[in-house]
Protein backbone atom coordinates (compact mmCIF):
# COMPACT_ATOMS: atom_id res chain seq x y z
CA UNK A 1 0.00 0.00 0.00
CA UNK A 2 1.36 3.94 -0.51
CA UNK A 3 1.73 4.75 2.41
CA UNK A 4 2.48 8.59 1.58
CA UNK A 5 0.54 11.08 -0.22
CA UNK A 6 1.31 14.56 -1.01
CA UNK A 7 -1.57 17.61 -1.97
CA UNK A 8 -0.75 19.06 -5.45
CA UNK A 9 -1.34 22.16 -4.85
CA UNK A 10 0.60 23.07 -1.20
CA UNK A 11 3.03 19.60 -1.30
CA UNK A 12 1.77 18.57 2.03
CA UNK A 13 2.89 14.50 2.94
CA UNK A 14 0.57 12.76 5.12
CA UNK A 15 0.81 9.16 5.71
CA UNK A 16 -1.64 7.04 5.35
CA UNK A 17 -2.85 5.12 8.74
CA UNK A 18 -5.71 2.75 8.42
CA UNK A 19 -5.34 0.64 11.75
CA UNK A 20 -7.42 2.92 13.92
CA UNK A 21 -9.78 3.14 11.39
CA UNK A 22 -10.58 -0.65 11.50
CA UNK A 23 -10.54 -1.04 15.07
CA UNK A 24 -13.26 1.46 15.10
CA UNK A 25 -15.11 -0.80 12.41
CA UNK A 26 -14.72 -3.92 14.04
CA UNK A 27 -15.64 -2.86 17.54
CA UNK A 28 -18.37 -1.05 15.96
CA UNK A 29 -19.70 -4.65 14.37
CA UNK A 30 -18.90 -6.42 17.72
CA UNK A 31 -17.04 -8.79 15.53
CA UNK A 32 -15.92 -10.90 18.72
CA UNK A 33 -19.16 -10.94 19.68
CA UNK A 34 -20.89 -12.72 16.82
CA UNK A 35 -23.69 -14.86 18.58
CA UNK A 36 -24.74 -16.71 15.25
CA UNK A 37 -20.86 -17.52 14.71
CA UNK A 38 -20.42 -18.64 18.41
CA UNK A 39 -23.60 -20.70 18.91
CA UNK A 40 -23.32 -22.56 15.62
CA UNK A 41 -19.12 -22.60 14.85
CA UNK A 42 -16.87 -24.60 16.52
CA UNK A 43 -13.24 -23.04 16.67
CA UNK A 44 -12.30 -26.10 15.44
CA UNK A 45 -13.28 -25.93 12.30
CA UNK A 46 -11.08 -25.00 9.25
CA UNK A 47 -12.17 -24.16 5.66
CA UNK A 48 -11.02 -22.18 2.52
CA UNK A 49 -12.72 -19.19 1.48
CA UNK A 50 -12.37 -16.69 -1.70
CA UNK A 51 -13.48 -13.34 -2.92
CA UNK A 52 -14.60 -12.52 -6.33
CA UNK A 53 -15.33 -9.24 -7.84
CA UNK A 54 -19.09 -8.84 -9.62
CA UNK A 55 -18.40 -5.73 -11.53
CA UNK A 56 -15.55 -4.49 -13.95
CA UNK A 57 -13.35 -2.68 -11.07
CA UNK A 58 -10.48 -0.94 -9.97
CA UNK A 59 -9.69 -2.55 -7.28
CA UNK A 60 -8.55 -0.85 -4.02
CA UNK A 61 -7.96 -1.30 -0.05
CA UNK A 62 -6.33 -5.24 0.11
CA UNK A 63 -3.95 -4.09 2.54
CA UNK A 64 -7.07 -3.14 4.91
CA UNK A 65 -9.04 -5.94 4.08
CA UNK A 66 -5.92 -8.35 4.89
CA UNK A 67 -5.87 -6.28 8.01
CA UNK A 68 -9.31 -6.60 9.22
CA UNK A 69 -9.38 -9.92 9.46
CA UNK A 70 -5.51 -10.32 11.11
CA UNK A 71 -7.03 -8.32 13.59
CA UNK A 72 -9.27 -10.52 14.32
CA UNK A 73 -7.26 -14.12 13.30
CA UNK A 74 -3.26 -13.95 12.96
CA UNK A 75 -3.50 -17.33 12.40
CA UNK A 76 -5.38 -16.38 8.81
CA UNK A 77 -3.41 -17.07 5.78
CA UNK A 78 -4.68 -14.44 3.74
CA UNK A 79 -3.62 -14.56 -0.13
CA UNK A 80 -4.21 -11.35 -1.91
CA UNK A 81 -4.30 -12.26 -5.99
CA UNK A 82 -4.20 -8.94 -6.87
CA UNK A 83 -2.68 -5.61 -6.05
CA UNK A 84 -4.33 -2.26 -5.42
CA UNK A 85 -5.07 -0.19 -8.69
CA UNK A 86 -5.09 -3.56 -10.78
CA UNK A 87 -8.14 -3.58 -12.82
CA UNK A 88 -10.80 -6.83 -12.38
CA UNK A 89 -12.96 -8.26 -14.58
CA UNK A 90 -16.22 -9.75 -13.03
CA UNK A 91 -15.89 -13.12 -11.64
CA UNK A 92 -12.77 -12.47 -11.52
CA UNK A 93 -10.93 -14.44 -7.72
CA UNK A 94 -8.93 -11.25 -6.00
CA UNK A 95 -8.16 -12.90 -2.78
CA UNK A 96 -8.13 -16.59 -1.29
CA UNK A 97 -8.94 -16.65 2.67
CA UNK A 98 -7.52 -20.19 4.37
CA UNK A 99 -8.12 -20.94 8.32
CA UNK A 100 -10.90 -20.94 10.73
CA UNK A 101 -14.10 -20.83 9.65
CA UNK A 102 -15.25 -18.63 12.28
CA UNK A 103 -12.38 -15.94 12.14
CA UNK A 104 -13.20 -15.88 8.58
CA UNK A 105 -17.51 -14.97 9.18
CA UNK A 106 -16.77 -12.73 11.73
CA UNK A 107 -14.35 -10.47 10.01
CA UNK A 108 -16.40 -10.97 6.34
CA UNK A 109 -18.91 -7.89 6.82
CA UNK A 110 -16.18 -5.32 7.99
CA UNK A 111 -13.31 -6.65 5.51
CA UNK A 112 -15.81 -6.06 2.68
CA UNK A 113 -17.29 -2.99 3.53
CA UNK A 114 -13.66 -0.95 3.02
CA UNK A 115 -13.02 -3.17 -0.30
CA UNK A 116 -16.43 -2.51 -1.69
CA UNK A 117 -16.20 1.42 -0.70
CA UNK A 118 -12.32 1.88 -1.84
CA UNK A 119 -12.45 -0.11 -4.89
CA UNK A 120 -15.92 2.47 -5.93
CA UNK A 121 -13.93 5.45 -5.23
CA UNK A 122 -10.69 4.60 -7.34
CA UNK A 123 -13.29 3.02 -10.02
CA UNK A 124 -14.83 6.46 -10.59
CA UNK A 125 -11.85 8.37 -10.79
CA UNK A 126 -10.51 5.83 -12.84
CA UNK A 127 -13.84 6.76 -15.33
CA UNK A 128 -13.28 10.03 -14.65
CA UNK A 129 -9.20 10.25 -15.47
CA UNK A 130 -9.38 8.40 -18.56
CA UNK A 131 -11.28 10.73 -19.90
CA UNK A 132 -9.51 14.18 -19.57
CA UNK A 133 -5.77 12.93 -19.31
CA UNK A 134 -4.69 12.72 -23.04
CA UNK A 135 -5.79 16.44 -22.49
CA UNK A 136 -2.92 17.20 -19.54
CA UNK A 137 -5.68 18.00 -17.16
CA UNK A 138 -5.61 16.67 -13.47
CA UNK A 139 -8.47 15.74 -11.53
CA UNK A 140 -8.72 16.70 -8.19
CA UNK A 141 -10.57 15.55 -4.91
CA UNK A 142 -12.36 18.02 -2.53
CA UNK A 143 -13.09 17.79 1.17
CA UNK A 144 -16.89 15.76 0.56
CA UNK A 145 -15.34 12.64 2.48
CA UNK A 146 -17.41 10.52 4.89
CA UNK A 147 -16.42 12.07 8.32
CA UNK A 148 -13.12 9.67 10.04
CA UNK A 149 -12.66 7.67 6.23
CA UNK A 150 -11.44 10.83 4.09
CA UNK A 151 -7.36 9.96 4.17
CA UNK A 152 -8.67 6.16 3.01
CA UNK A 153 -10.77 8.04 0.72
CA UNK A 154 -8.32 10.42 -0.86
CA UNK A 155 -5.55 7.30 -1.26
CA UNK A 156 -8.50 5.58 -3.33
CA UNK A 157 -8.49 8.85 -5.32
CA UNK A 158 -4.65 8.30 -5.94
CA UNK A 159 -5.02 4.72 -6.88
CA UNK A 160 -8.10 5.55 -9.31
CA UNK A 161 -5.41 8.07 -11.20
CA UNK A 162 -6.56 11.62 -9.34
CA UNK A 163 -4.81 13.41 -7.14
CA UNK A 164 -5.51 15.46 -3.83
CA UNK A 165 -6.05 18.72 -3.05
CA UNK A 166 -6.68 19.75 0.36
CA UNK A 167 -6.74 17.30 3.37
CA UNK A 168 -7.46 19.47 5.75
CA UNK A 169 -8.21 23.51 6.48
CA UNK A 170 -4.65 23.93 7.42
CA UNK A 171 -3.47 23.14 4.56
CA UNK A 172 -4.15 25.80 1.90
CA UNK A 173 -5.40 29.28 1.77
CA UNK A 174 -8.76 28.88 -0.39
CA UNK A 175 -11.17 31.84 -0.47
CA UNK A 176 -14.57 30.78 -1.11
CA UNK A 177 -17.54 32.20 -1.52
CA UNK A 178 -18.81 32.35 1.60
CA UNK A 179 -15.49 33.80 2.93
CA UNK A 180 -16.11 36.72 0.27
CA UNK A 181 -19.79 37.23 1.36
CA UNK A 182 -18.30 37.54 5.09
CA UNK A 183 -15.75 39.80 3.93
CA UNK A 184 -18.18 42.24 1.51
CA UNK A 185 -16.69 41.47 -1.58
CA UNK A 186 -14.09 40.01 -3.68
CA UNK A 187 -12.11 43.34 -3.82
CA UNK A 188 -11.98 43.54 0.42
CA UNK A 189 -11.08 39.32 0.77
CA UNK A 190 -7.85 40.23 -1.68
CA UNK A 191 -7.04 43.46 -0.06
CA UNK A 192 -7.00 41.42 2.98
CA UNK A 193 -4.98 38.51 1.87
CA UNK A 194 -2.16 40.25 0.22
CA UNK A 195 -1.44 41.33 3.64
CA UNK A 196 0.30 37.73 4.76
CA UNK A 197 2.36 36.99 1.49
CA UNK A 198 0.80 33.54 1.49
CA UNK A 199 0.28 31.55 -1.70
CA UNK A 200 -3.69 31.57 -2.11
CA UNK A 201 -5.89 30.30 -4.32
CA UNK A 202 -9.30 32.12 -4.62
CA UNK A 203 -13.08 30.86 -5.94
CA UNK A 204 -15.17 32.90 -8.43
CA UNK A 205 -18.65 32.74 -9.11
CA UNK A 206 -18.77 34.90 -12.72
CA UNK A 207 -16.51 37.27 -14.94
CA UNK A 208 -16.23 40.21 -13.01
CA UNK A 209 -14.59 38.54 -9.57
CA UNK A 210 -12.43 36.46 -12.35
CA UNK A 211 -11.25 39.90 -13.76
CA UNK A 212 -10.09 41.22 -9.86
CA UNK A 213 -7.99 37.68 -9.80
CA UNK A 214 -6.49 38.53 -12.60
CA UNK A 215 -5.62 42.15 -12.14
CA UNK A 216 -4.24 41.38 -8.36
CA UNK A 217 -2.37 38.59 -9.47
CA UNK A 218 -4.35 35.43 -8.44
CA UNK A 219 -1.66 32.12 -8.56
CA UNK A 220 -4.50 29.96 -8.76
CA UNK A 221 -8.41 31.04 -10.13
CA UNK A 222 -11.01 28.39 -9.18
CA UNK A 223 -13.99 28.78 -11.65
CA UNK A 224 -16.99 28.01 -9.67
CA UNK A 225 -20.07 26.06 -11.77
CA UNK A 226 -19.08 28.02 -14.78
CA UNK A 227 -20.62 26.97 -18.00
CA UNK A 228 -18.65 25.15 -20.65
CA UNK A 229 -18.67 28.54 -22.70
CA UNK A 230 -17.69 30.70 -19.96
CA UNK A 231 -14.91 28.24 -19.09
CA UNK A 232 -13.51 28.95 -22.37
CA UNK A 233 -13.96 32.15 -22.33
CA UNK A 234 -11.97 32.78 -19.49
CA UNK A 235 -9.26 30.50 -20.54
CA UNK A 236 -8.62 32.94 -23.35
CA UNK A 237 -8.78 35.66 -20.83
CA UNK A 238 -6.52 34.62 -18.67
CA UNK A 239 -3.52 33.67 -20.99
CA UNK A 240 -1.85 31.74 -19.13
CA UNK A 241 -1.48 34.23 -16.20
CA UNK A 242 -3.16 31.95 -13.08
CA UNK A 243 -3.73 28.29 -13.01
CA UNK A 244 -7.30 27.42 -13.39
CA UNK A 245 -9.41 24.93 -11.92
CA UNK A 246 -12.59 24.18 -12.35
CA UNK A 247 -15.61 22.86 -9.83
CA UNK A 248 -19.40 22.39 -9.50
CA UNK A 249 -21.59 19.72 -11.16
CA UNK A 250 -18.82 17.32 -12.88
CA UNK A 251 -19.76 14.72 -14.57
CA UNK A 252 -18.84 11.57 -16.64
CA UNK A 253 -21.17 13.13 -19.42
CA UNK A 254 -19.42 16.95 -19.74
CA UNK A 255 -15.72 16.52 -17.58
CA UNK A 256 -14.27 15.74 -21.24
CA UNK A 257 -15.43 19.29 -22.39
CA UNK A 258 -14.51 20.50 -19.29
CA UNK A 259 -10.94 19.43 -20.41
CA UNK A 260 -11.04 20.46 -23.81
CA UNK A 261 -10.82 24.14 -22.21
CA UNK A 262 -7.63 24.31 -21.49
CA UNK A 263 -7.75 24.37 -17.69
CA UNK A 264 -5.20 22.88 -15.49
CA UNK A 265 -7.53 21.05 -12.72
CA UNK A 266 -10.99 19.88 -12.32
CA UNK A 267 -11.93 19.15 -9.05
CA UNK A 268 -14.73 16.79 -8.54
CA UNK A 269 -16.78 16.22 -4.95
CA UNK A 270 -18.65 13.29 -6.57
CA UNK A 271 -15.47 10.50 -7.04
CA UNK A 272 -15.85 10.34 -2.87
CA UNK A 273 -19.37 11.28 -2.22
CA UNK A 274 -21.49 9.66 -4.97
CA UNK A 275 -19.26 7.49 -5.88
CA UNK A 276 -21.09 3.73 -6.00
CA UNK A 277 -19.26 0.76 -4.11
CA UNK A 278 -18.12 -1.78 -6.15
CA UNK A 279 -19.71 -5.31 -5.04
CA UNK A 280 -17.58 -8.56 -3.82
CA UNK A 281 -18.64 -12.00 -2.54
CA UNK A 282 -16.63 -14.05 -0.17
CA UNK A 283 -17.71 -17.37 -0.70
CA UNK A 284 -16.24 -20.26 1.61
CA UNK A 285 -15.83 -23.25 -0.68
CA UNK A 286 -15.21 -26.17 1.51
CA UNK A 287 -13.36 -27.17 4.87
CA UNK A 288 -9.07 -26.95 4.81
CA UNK A 289 -8.23 -30.11 6.10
Amino acid sequence: MHQILSTIISGKKYKIDYKATVDIALKEDACLQDLTTRLLISKKIQAQAEVLSKDNIIVCGLDIFTYCFHRIDRSLRITALKKDGDRIMSGQPIARIKGKAASILQGERVALNFLKRLSGIATTTHKMVSLIERYGVILLDTRKTLPGLRALEKYAVFIGGGKNHRFNLKDEILIKENHIFALGGIDKALEKIKQFKKPFEVEVKDFKEFQLALENRVPIILLDNFKIRDIKKAVLLNKGKARLEVSGNVTLKNIKKMAQTGVDYISVGAVTHSAPSADFSLLIKGKNG
